[in-house]
């Protein structure tokens, strides 16, 4: 899916989780094209990436993601292998347990209450009106890419170009 059609087809979805949950549609739109490649791996609904915590109630499913962490003693269900990419940075190829969805509008809106309900995101939430800002504040946070943030500014950039027509 080009990243027209992909704005086309689930932009309306994130302008329902902002008018639900004020996180700015603009970030919901950049992480779900990073986390699904632009549509092309959307596993079970799953738009986000929301890993699920117990792994045993039936709204899971087992999937190869990759993690960065400042050590190389983490512990996944599966681990296919880990490398050392800098003086204290460890990049794992794991499986681990992620939500799933019925609908992708349902993973818009577990997504939107996640962020606009979690302590953790407290800080962004104070900034919706500021989209990249908003961006930042939740980078290091909800992903171990230590590059998530400058991803997601990249990715803000082609949407909004999209949606004003410049591309």
């Amino acid at each position: 899916m080009t990243p027209r059609e992909f704005v086309n087809k689930y932009f309306e979805h994130a302008l329902i989780a902002e008018g639900q949950t004020k996180v700015p549609a603009l970030v919901v739109m950049a992480q779900a094209a990073l986390e699904t490649g632009w549509g092309s791996t959307v596993v079970g609904n799953m738009m986000f990436g929301i890993k699920d915590t117990d792994g045993i109630n039936g709204n899971e499913q087992l999937l190869t993601t990759t993690e960065y962490f400042n050590n190389p003693d983490k512990n996944f269900p599966v681990v296919k292998s880990i490398v050392k990419v800098g003086p204290k940075l460890w990049k794992y190829i794991v499986k681990d347990y992620f939500r799933k969805y019925d609908s992708p509008a349902q993973s818009f809106t577990d997504h939107g209450r996640l962020l606009s309900q979690s302590k953790i995101y407290a800080e962004a939430m104070a900034h919706t009106d500021q989209p990249y800002l908003f961006a930042s504040k939740i980078a290091a946070r909800y992903a171990t890419d230590p590059n998530y943030a400058v991803k997601l500014h990249k990715l803000m950039r082609l949407i909004e170009d999209i949606i004003t027509q410049k591309v």
